[in-house]
C-alpha cells in the first residue's frame, strides 16, 4: 500500500506564543500540509479528540498544562494514543528534558529555534512512520478477523463430528476393542483440532488485551488431574512413562482453574511431542512458601542453548530437530508464558542442550490465609448445578443440518423432547407452537441473523419461559457480549461442550 500524500495529513500545532505558532504553521502549510491550531493544553486535548489529527506539534511550555502532561494524557487515552507527537521547546533544552519527553510518549523532541527544513524533515519522517504503523494495525485487524472466520469455519464441522461420536457411545456403549480404539482415535484428534482452534483465538485475544481470568481459590491437585486427563491419550500413544510427585498437604492458588489446567496440559503435551517414543516425563509439585513450584521434565530432544530464551516466542518452532516435522502452530508455549504471568507467576525453560531433555518450571504464589475473600471458593458457583436430569423441551436452530440433527439425536436419547429448525423464520414459528424450555440458536442463519431472531423471540408472549443460548462458531469475547446484548441468556462456542450441557441438566 503506497504512502498517502503529505497534503492529506492533518497537523495540530500547539503553542501559546502567537508568533511562534504562526511561524510553524506557515512552514507546514507551505510544505503542503493541513494545519489547525491550539494555544493551550486543554484546547489541544479537545481538538485531538474531535479533529483526530495524524500528528501534533506540541510545545512544552503552555499556560495551563505543560506539554509533558498533555503528551502523557494523549498517549493514555485509547482514542488519541495513536496520534504522533513531535514535542518542541525553547526553554527545556537539556538531555534530561528530551529523555522525559520521550519516556512520556513523545515520538520525537526538537529544541527551538528550529530550521524550517529540519522541522519539515522531522514531520515527514514521523508521517512515514505513522503510515507504516497504521498499515500494521490494519494488517493486525485483518489477521484477527481472519482468525475469527477460520475458527468459525473449523468449528462448524467439528461440532457434528464430536456430537456424532458422543451419540455413538450412547447408542452402543459396549463395542469390540478395535471399534472402541477407532472411536478413541476420532475423539483424540477431534479434541486436538478443538485445542488448536482455541489456541488461535487465544492468540487474537491476547494481542488485543482481551483475555481475562475468572479468579477463584483453586485446588492445585484438581488442576494437575485435569491436565493429566487431557494429555494422557497423547502420552500413552507414544508409550511414555509419566511420573507424578505431589505433596501431601492441600495446595491452593488464586486463579482460573480452566486456564491453569490449560497451562499444565500444554507443558505435558509439549513434553510428549518432543520426547521420542518410550520416554520419561516427570511432573512434580513442590511447596516453598510463599510459592508453589511446578516442574515438567522429560528426557527428550532438548533445546539448543541459544533457543532457551526464545522458546516462548509466538509461533516459535524451536526445540525440535531440523529433520523432524512436528505438528502444532508454535503458540502453545507463548500462551503458557502469558497465562502464567497473568496469574502473577513466572515460567522458564531449562535444558543442557540437544539430546539432553528439558525442564519447564512454573512458579505461582500460594493463597495466604487472609486472601480467601479475594478468591472465593469455586463451590459457591456450583450450588445451582443440577444434580439430576429433568426432561426438557428443547429447540435446536442451525442451518448446518448435520449439526442440528446430531445434537437433537443425542438429547433425545437422553430423555428430552427435541425439535429442530434450520432458518430464523422457522425458529420463530416453532417456538410459538412448541413452547420450548431451552433454545440453542446459531448466529449465522441464511435468512435472519441469530441476533435478529433472538430479538424477535424476546417479544413473544412466552419469552420469559425459555432459556435462549447462542450455539455458534463465533467464540470471541465480543461475540459473547453481542449475544447477551441481543437477548441471549448464555453463549456456547461450537463444538458443544458436554460439560456445559451437564451443568444445564441436559445430559450426564
Amino acid at each position: 500500500m503506497p504512502l498517502r500524500p503529505y497534503k492529506d495529513a492533518l497537523i495540530l500545532n500547539v503553542d501559546d506564543s502567537d508568533g511562534a505558532r504562526y511561524a510553524k504553521s506557515r512552514i507546514l502549510i507551505r510544505a503542503g500540509l493541513q494545519v489547525i491550531e491550539a494555544s493551550n493544553g486543554e484546547d489541544a486535548l479537545a481538538k485531538a479528540r474531535s479533529e483526530s489529527p495524524i500528528l501534533i506539534l506540541l510545545d512544552v511550555k503552555l499556560p495551563d498544562i505543560n506539554g509533558f502532561e498533555v503528551c502523557r494524557r494523549l498517549k493514555e487515552d485509547p482514542a488519541t494514543q495513536a496520534i504522533l507527537i513531535l514535542q518542541t521547546s525553547a526553554s527545556f533544552i537539556g538531555a534530561a528534558d528530551k529523555i522525559r519527553a520521550l519516556d512520556g510518549g513523545a515520538d520525537n523532541y526538537l529544541v527551538e529555534p528550529i530550521e524550517p527544513d529540519e522541522l519539515i524533515a522531522n514531520v515527514k519522517a514521523l508521517l512515514r512512520l505513522g503510515q507504516v504503523e497504521r498499515e500494521l494495525r490494519e494488517v493486525d485487524k485483518r489477521k484477527d478477523e481472519f482468525l475469527a472466520t477460520l475458527a468459525h469455519e473449523l468449528r462448524n464441522p467439528l461440532g457434528p463430528i464430536r456430537t456424532a461420536l458422543q451419540l455413538l457411545r450412547r447408542l452402543d456403549p459396549d463395542v469390540p476393542p478395535a471399534q472402541e480404539n477407532a472411536r478413541n482415535t476420532i475423539q483424540r484428534h477431534t479434541d486436538h483440532l478443538v485445542r488448536l482452534v482455541d489456541d488461535l483465538l487465544d492468540v487474537a485475544r491476547i494481542s488485543q488485551g482481551k483475555i481475562s481470568l475468572r479468579h477463584e481459590a483453586v485446588n492445585l491437585n484438581s488442576v494437575v488431574n485435569n491436565a493429566i486427563e487431557t494429555s494422557t491419550p497423547f502420552i500413552e500413544n507414544k508409550r511414555h512413562r509419566l511420573s507424578v510427585i505431589f505433596p501431601d498437604e492441600y495446595v491452593e492458588v488464586c486463579g482460573d482453574q480452566v486456564r491453569l489446567s490449560q497451562i499444565l496440559a500444554n507443558l505435558l503435551l509439549n513434553a510428549a511431542k518432543f520426547t521420542p517414543p518410550e520416554g520419561d516425563i516427570d511432573l512434580s509439585v513442590t511447596v516453598q512458601e510463599p510459592n508453589v513450584y511446578i516442574r515438567v521434565s522429560d528426557n527428550g530432544i532438548g533445546i539448543e542453548p541459544d533457543a532457551v530464551n526464545a522458546i516462548f516466542d509466538l509461533f516459535s518452532q524451536n526445540g525440535h530437530l531440523h529433520d523432524q516435522v512436528q505438528d502444532g502452530l508454535g503458540i502453545g508455549l507463548s500462551l503458557v508464558k502469558t497465562l502464567v504471568e497473568l496469574h502473577g507467576g513466572t515460567v522458564k525453560a531449562i535444558s543442557e542442550g540437544l539430546g539432553k531433555g528439558s525442564t519447564f518450571e512454573i512458579v505461582l504464589p500460594l493463597i495466604a490465609s487472609d486472601t480467601n475473600a479475594v478468591c472465593p471458593d469455586a463451590a459457591a458457583r456450583k450450588q445451582n448445578t443440577p444434580s439430576s436430569l429433568q426432561a426438557k423441551k428443547i429447540l435446536i436452530v442451525d442451518d448446518n443440518a448435520d449439526a442440528a440433527d446430531m445434537l437433537a439425536e443425542l438429547l433425545t436419547i437422553t430423555g428430552h423432547t427435541v425439535q429442530t429448525a434450520y432458518t430464523g423464520q422457522q425458529a420463530i414459528e416453532v417456538t410459538t407452537q412448541f413452547e420450548p424450555d431451552i433454545i440453542f440458536l446459531d448466529i449465522g442463519l441464511p435468512d435472519l441473523s441469530g441476533y435478529e431472531v433472538a430479538t424477535r423471540l424476546r417479544t413473544l408472549p412466552n419469552a420469559q419461559a425459555f432459556t435462549l443460548i447462542a450455539l455458534t462458531g463465533y467464540g470471541q469475547e465480543h461475540d459473547r457480549r453481542n449475544a447477551l446484548a441481543a437477548g441471549f441468556d448464555d453463549h456456547f462456542a461450537k463444538p458443544v461442550d458436554f460439560e456445559k450441557l451437564g451443568a444445564l441438566g441436559l445430559c450426564v
